[in-house]
């Protein structure tokens, strides 16, 4: 079995045929990240830049009295950044770094729909001809026609 495809099933999938997501559009692409990492959607709020802070991390917003960092992965992936509109949203995530139980709001151009993805539908980012870095990215998962990125945010965080 291809290296690749083994980390996702083992990291991703945990023995599972199906993954719920939550789906999300960003620069005309579509994103998912486990619907079990999802702490709340917003509306987008007030943010404060942070002087000195990695590019893509560079504002922080209070979450029901919590200070967390907002992430516009877009710019991880060497998307340009773009103005926000009326459908833009925050994810609020949670995820583990370090040991720690980390909230991260992710800025989006759009909320979509929770959704299943199927393992079988699933593989892992080509080496060649991609536009982002293949560490970033979990699987992508095949929809119809188009296919889903699942990126790894512990990796873009963790980095």
């Amino acid at each position: 079995m291809n290296q690749a495809l083994k980390k996702i099933e083992t990291t991703l999938w945990n023995n599972e045929d199906e993954l719920e997501v939550l789906t999300f559009d960003i620069a005309g692409e579509t994103f998912a990240i486990e619907a079990v990492a999802v702490r709340e959607i917003l509306d987008l709020l007030p943010e404060t830049l942070v002087p000195g802070a990695r590019s893509f991390v560079g504002s922080v917003l209070n979450f029901r009295g919590r200070v967390i960092p907002l992430a516009d992965i877009r710019l991880a992936f060497g998307m340009e950044a773009t103005t926000t509109t009326k459908d833009s949203r925050i994810i609020v995530i949670e995820l583990e770094l370090d040991s720690e139980a980390v909230l991260i709001g992710v800025r989006t151009d759009k909320v979509n729909e929770v959704t299943t993805l199927t393992k079988k539908a699933s593989e892992p980012p080509p080496s060649v001809g991609m536009r982002w870095r293949a560490d970033y990215i979990d699987c992508l998962v095949k929809r119809g026609t188009d296919f889903i990125i699942v990126p790894n945010m512990k990796a873009i965080f963790s980095s």
